[in-house]
């Protein structure tokens, strides 16, 4: 395992979150991408820009291209994400009162997580509910399964995940295992 950059070990321990504890439950360190690498993968209805690294970008269009084809609509609900913005979703969870074991259940510490790398996407498609558990149930993730290894993409948390994170039907990176 790489080792973490001090800024990432302040603000975790900022945030009350033991590194020890991470690393006990495999959780790899994930390297920001800079983002002069990130290129526009997509843009959501809503105008949203969705950045990824250029080989992930290619792949979900490609994906997403094939998916449509076979008259399956998939969507970016999210794609890279900084440690910033990852410090911040932590941090309001904890403001609303939110235990910190059930944060890091569903949410990777700052530094910890695969978005940040511009890998890692959340896909949605049309009349499911988005970032939830039905997503398993639909059209989108039967042709996923089928379907995202042709295009690099694998899902990063199935049930019993050995990092401890809920199940994620929707949560999918391409080339997993790229953090460190």
């Amino acid at each position: 395992m790489s080792p973490i950059p001090d800024e990432i070990a302040r603000c975790n321990a900022r945030l009350g979150i033991p590194l020890a504890r991470l690393r006990a439950r495999g959780v790899p360190f994930c390297p920001e991408a800079a983002s002069a690498e990130l290129v526009t993968a997509d843009t959501g209805a809503d105008g949203r820009v969705f950045q990824l690294l250029p080989e992930a970008a290619t792949a979900w269009q490609a994906m997403k291209a094939a998916a449509a084809a076979d008259g399956v609509g998939l969507f970016l609900v999210s794609a890279f994400r900084s440690v910033a913005r990852q410090q911040e979703i932590v941090t309001a969870k904890l403001a609303r009162g939110q235990a910190l074991e059930d944060i890091l259940r569903v949410s990777a510490a700052p530094g910890f997580s695969e978005h940040h790398g511009g890998r890692a996407i959340d896909i949605g498609t049309p009349g499911s509910p988005l970032l939830e558990e039905v997503f398993e149930t639909t059209a989108a993730f039967a042709w996923l399964c089928r379907h995202a290894g042709r295009f690099g993409f694998a899902m990063s948390y199935p049930r019993d995940n050995p990092q401890g994170f809920l199940y994620e039907p929707w949560h999918w990176c391409h080339r997993p295992g790229a953090c460190a």
